[in-house]
């Protein structure tokens, strides 16, 4: 399988966490987004199937100390360097595990980009 190259645009981009998303980060620091399930589908579910109004998607060690950092001001690159401060060797490879962090939020909609 080829691996993916980063694009430099792509790390320059400058995530914004969205307003309507609800936060908490617990006493080991542990962040969780607390989720609102809305729609019509998701109105059924809840109903039907007793799926809950909240959903609570808790973030890994490095997600949780990413989250706070996003702040709609530092792009990936600048989180990057906070990042391998804080975790050294730990967060190798760095910058492919911030794309993919910032791939993955996005597709759920949990952050939102800067213009």
């Amino acid at each position: 399988m080829k691996k993916e190259k980063l694009s430099a645009n792509y790390l320059e981009r400058v995530p914004v966490r969205p307003a309507h998303i609800q936060w908490s980060k617990d006493d080991k620091g542990i962040v969780t987004l607390d989720i609102e399930n809305k729609g019509i589908a998701n109105r059924i579910a809840q109903k039907l199937f007793k799926k809950p109004k909240v959903s609570h998607i808790h973030l890994d060690e490095m997600g949780s100390f990413v989250w706070p950092l996003i702040d709609g001001e530092k792009n990936i690159t600048k989180l990057g360097v906070e990042v391998k401060e804080h975790f050294g060797e730990k967060a190798e490879p760095l910058y492919e595990r911030l794309a993919k962090y910032f791939q993955i939020l996005d597709s759920y909609k949990f952050v939102e980009w800067k213009e």
